[in-house]
């Protein structure tokens, strides 16, 4: 039997994104000496600890006095090395627009409303297996400047290790979005298999446990199977 012919345009040949050289250092790297100082590497990694993350930052929906606007989400998953080994203490960062698809940024010239209940960014540790959750609304699509494009719903995600120089940033899609194909971030994406990776899945019992739409997604951190990171960001 042959299968019907989807109605949706396969993706563009992968050409580089305009917009990631614009968004690359332009400065040359600056070495540290740690010959003479030993401790310098340490000085540049990220200091925190459970005591300076508390549940309310992975809430985005309670972090203002009054209720933000649009569709309730909870977003869970794992972080896993290559050996599908739970990567516990991950600090995971979040940032997204609004419901109405513009972020609380002030180089944000989409002329979509912002939302005074909602900043849009999160952050969470993951636990003893390596899970982390958000609890979110959904973002809306927006209009690509000069790009004759739109940018589907997503939600970026970042992730740190032990150091500055091993965070890693990615960008996490939503399932039968229309807009996937048309979308040159995911487009630059060469390999069909890491796009598909960057697609959550909904998960009913989810729904239904936590009062908002559920999604999981896992990410990988190393491997044949790992989670696309967008390049300059590691």
């Amino acid at each position: 039997m042959t299968a019907p012919a989807s109605s949706a345009p396969p993706l563009p040949d992968p050409a580089p994104y305009q917009g990631a050289p614009e968004r690359h250092p332009r400065r040359p790297r600056h070495p540290l000496d740690t010959a003479t100082d030993p401790e310098a590497v340490e000085l540049t990694a990220p200091v925190f600890g459970p005591a300076d993350v508390d549940a309310l930052d992975a809430d985005l929906t309670r972090q203002h006095s009054g209720e933000p606007l649009g569709e309730r989400l909870t977003v869970t998953g794992r972080v896993l090395d290559r050996a599908g080994r739970p990567v516990r203490g991950q600090l995971v960062e979040i940032w997204q627009a609004n419901a109405s698809g513009r972020y609380a940024h002030r180089r944000d010239r989409n002329p979509a409303p912002l939302d005074p209940h909602f900043t849009g960014v999160g952050r969470c540790l993951t636990d003893g297996d390596g899970r982390y959750a958000f609890t979110t609304v959904k973002p809306g699509a927006y209009p690509l400047p000069g790009a004759g494009a739109w940018r589907p719903a997503h939600i970026h995600f970042s992730f740190f290790g032990t150091a500055l120089t091993q965070r890693l940033v990615t960008q996490m899609y939503f399932p039968g979005d229309p807009l996937l194909p048309y979308d040159p971030v995911l487009a630059a994406v060469p390999d069909p298999a890491a796009r598909r990776r960057l697609i959550a899945a909904y998960d009913h019992q989810l729904s239904l446990a936590g009062g908002a739409l559920g999604y999981r997604w896992d990410v990988v951190l190393g491997g044949p199977a790992a989670t696309w990171a967008e390049e300059g960001r590691r």
